[in-house]
């Protein structure tokens, strides 16, 4: 038989089955492609039988992503506390586990968008000091396997050197602001259970510790939360979601692991969590009204000590079942964007900028109205 133009229609089946078959694989390309991409990120080996990179050695200036131009002679212009911060996951992982120290990708990334974004509120307040470490790659944060949370352990280790040199070396008796995102906060918890809380020396110059996009277990939490915009050696951490995820929190809380007293990484399993909420500067269930919110900002892309525009009234927020539900931000630069993986890293905005870097100025006025002049 021929079609109208007088070919054979059995000529067109094979066109239709490549079609069919090509239409097929797009379809399963949309439907796994994050298992894929995931997939790709898995080292294979696992952690036991893992060679790390080599480690940082933080007598040394390369081993610092930021550290003032004098760490051991602040100058008097300078302010007079110090911030150790511990960034969020620019590594996504590959064949490696943890980050070598110095990959390119990484510290443009940690550069570009988490440094101004996530340090930049602390920049007018103290003497920025933030490590390079073997950080824990993007695809630990994916899964729960063991080889995971071994990532992570092993990074810690890297931080807590960091901490222990720049008290030994930098810091020289001065209040300071201790500030953790994401996979940095987890480790920055462990800091301020470890060697802070537990060294009454040390915990007496601590202005607040900052754990953003951090659970925290509100049963046993390394500080006392903060329940007052003043108050000082405190802890204000949080773990945010959209206002609108209805399942969010369970998935969000269910998924989450923390420190336990032998420095091991367990499930939450249940437990409530710490949420202070920024805009307010307490641990409250009150609801913040946007009215109240100093503003976020996107600065991914500014030199590192740029102020970068504030969008202020953008969110309201409400801390609830042990997250932080936030609004929808009315502008599209601070929602999120970007690829797979940037979705899943701490993104290029700091919705509470403003209010980030007012509430550190307020506990540093306190403990400095609190502390006896010589």
């Amino acid at each position: 038989m021929t079609d109208e133009g007088g070919q054979p229609r059995r000529r067109r089946w094979p066109a239709f089955a490549l079609l069919g078959v090509a239409l097929l694989l797009a379809v399963l390309g949309v439907v796994f492609r994050n298992d894929l991409q995931q997939t790709a990120l898995d080292p294979k080996a696992p952690f036991q039988i893992y060679t790390p990179p080599p480690a940082p050695d933080y007598a040394r200036r390369a081993s610092w992503a930021l550290m003032p131009n004098r760490p051991t002679q602040p100058t008097a212009i300078e302010p007079a506390v110090d911030v150790f911060f511990v960034s969020p996951t620019v590594f996504d992982g590959g064949r490696d586990w943890n980050a070598p120290i110095g990959d390119a990708k990484a510290d443009k990334l940690f550069r570009e968008v988490m440094a101004p974004n996530y340090a930049g509120p602390f920049v007018r307040v103290g003497r920025i000091f933030a490590p390079r470490y073997r950080q824990a790659s993007l695809y630990s944060l994916l899964t729960l396997r063991e080889d995971a949370r071994e990532a992570r352990r092993f990074a810690y280790g890297d931080v807590a050197k960091a901490f222990q040199r720049y008290l030994a070396t930098y810091n020289g008796g001065r209040p300071f602001i201790l500030v953790g995102v994401e996979q940095g906060g987890l480790l920055a918890s462990r800091l301020l259970r470890e060697e802070v809380s537990a060294r009454p020396e040390v915990r007496a110059r601590l202005v607040a510790a900052y754990l953003v996009d951090t659970v925290t277990p509100a049963d046993d939490p390394p500080a006392a939360p903060c329940e007052t915009r003043r108050q000082t050696g405190c802890l204000a951490a949080w773990a945010r979601v959209a206002e609108n995820r209805i399942d969010a929190p369970e998935r969000l809380l269910g998924r989450a692991l923390v420190w336990n007293n032998r420095g091991e990484l367990e499930n939450l399993g249940g437990r409530p969590a710490v949420c202070v909420n920024p805009i307010l500067g307490r641990a409250s269930d009150e609801t913040a009204p946007a009215r109240l919110h100093l503003g976020g900002a996107n600065a991914t892309g500014l030199e590192w000590d740029a102020r970068p525009a504030f969008l202020a009234r953008q969110v309201s927020a409400r801390c609830q079942g042990g997250v932080l539900r936030v609004s929808q931000p009315k502008s599209s630069s601070l929602r999120p964007s970007g690829s797979w993986a940037a979705r899943r890293r701490a993104p290029g905005y700091n919705l509470f900028y403003a209010d980030l870097e007012s509430d550190a100025k307020t506990r540093v006025q306190a403990m400095a109205a609190a502390t006896p002049r010589p």
